[in-house]
């Protein structure tokens, strides 16, 4: 069979489960990729669950003030997605939700935590303002110099190398075609209906068709709409992550910081994970970003990295780095995912970027039922592709 609904290329975390939605309502689909599930940013991730809104997006305030001004409302509509998440995929994902501690250390990230609770709580998520002794009664491993922090029940983590594989599982049951190790080598659109001409690891290039194309690439979306003859501003970033080794049951919540990056957090095992953003280097060529080749670590922000960790959490300092790693996730200009279809292309759609492990779920459920029935259950407009037309309004 080549002829589907819906054709979804790539199958991280976004694209299997949107597959997943779409099987669930009804739709043939296929999913190509040309690796292995998983193998992008959503299987090289920290796991995070941030639904307070992160560092990157409260140093926007004032310039995404629109944005921002529901974005706090998806994440009331994502906590209850994870919360029913492990019954939806009938499998233990190792999810946590066990609440997460945004730290201050200075009066000036003290107001901004204040000003960044009000525009959470407007919107309806559960956030309360710690003083320094609130916060050393949930956290009494945090260093002297912490002041104070925002404090969300809901937030938490979840093996990132478990949730893809579930969705994939679901949606292979629901009779959705995995196609791995596929190459997609063009897109072409004909009237209402799209091909996507691609090749499997040995085999003869085959042409697969549907009227619904979604493009759920990662940082690889910006290649794959190249080919519909689409500009997306998708960006690519390389991740760092770390790991300790196993240590007695120390910390209960996820860590951040308002005016740092980091994410850390205790896992079962009693593992510690230390991320928040630190940047890997990008292999490039001539100046452009070489997309075949994995992000290299880079050992002097991972330093900073470790040593921003380790000044919140001074006990961290005794465990050991058993290993780092990298992944490659894609940003766009104003920080938000770029979620739905795309006007000047009927029938192409775009899930990614921005928070795509935390928002991917929710993300999925939102784009397949734009699919299947033209409307959403939570407002996406503000994610649209078009909000990028532009770019687009000189393209054939």
């Amino acid at each position: 069979m080549t002829d589907y609904d819906a054709i979804v290329i790539g199958a991280g975390l976004t694209g299997v489960a949107t597959a997943y939605h779409l099987a669930k309502g009804g739709a043939s689909v296929i999913v190509l990729e040309r690796d292995q599930i998983n193998r992008g940013a959503s299987g090289a991730n920290a796991g995070s669950l941030h639904f307070q809104l992160e560092h990157r997006l409260i140093e926007h305030v004032g310039v995404l003030d629109e944005e921002l001004s529901f974005y706090a409302a998806l994440a009331r509509m994502a906590i209850i997605d994870w919360r029913a998440l492990e019954t939806e995929l009938e499998q233990n994902i190792e999810l946590e939700m066990t609440g997460g501690l945004m730290l201050a250390e200075t009066a000036e990230q003290m107001t901004k935590l204040e000003l960044k609770g009000k525009i959470e709580s407007e919107q309806g998520l559960d956030v309360s303002l710690l003083d320094r002794a609130a916060v050393l009664n949930k956290a009494p491993y945090l260093s002297d110099s912490v002041i104070g922090a925002l404090y969300c029940a809901d937030e938490g983590h979840c093996n990132p190398r478990l949730l893809s594989h579930a969705f994939a599982r679901k949606a292979s049951a629901l009779g959705v075609t995995l196609q791995m190790q596929t190459q997609v080598n063009a897109l072409k659109r004909t009237g209402d209906v799209w091909s996507v001409s691609a090749q499997t690891d040995g085999e003869a290039e085959t042409t697969y068709t549907a009227k619904v194309l979604v493009n759920a690439a990662g940082a690889w979306s910006t290649e794959v709409a190249r080919m519909a003859n689409l500009h997306l501003p998708l960006f690519p970033v390389g991740l760092m992550i770390s790991v300790t080794e196993k240590a007695p049951a120390i910390m209960q919540h996820m860590i951040q910081h308002v005016g740092q990056k980091l994410s850390l957090k205790q896992v079962d095992d009693g593992n510690l994970l230390i991320g928040g953003g630190w940047s890997a280097k990008l292999p490039q060529r001539n100046g452009q970003w070489q997309s075949g080749y994995r992000a290299v670590l880079d050992v002097d922000l991972l330093q900073k990295n470790l040593a921003t960790a380790c000044h919140v959490m001074p006990q961290l300092a005794e465990l050991h780095v058993l290993r780092s790693w990298t992944g490659t996730t894609g940003i766009t200009p104003d920080q938000l995912p770029i979620i739905g279809g795309v006007d000047q292309a009927p029938g192409f759609y775009v899930a990614a970027g921005g928070s795509g492990f935390t928002y991917g779920p929710t993300y999925a459920k939102l784009l397949a039922e734009l699919i299947l029935s033209g409307e959403t259950s939570f407002p996406i407009s503000a994610y649209s592709p078009n909000r990028f037309g532009h770019m687009n309004m000189f393209m054939g």
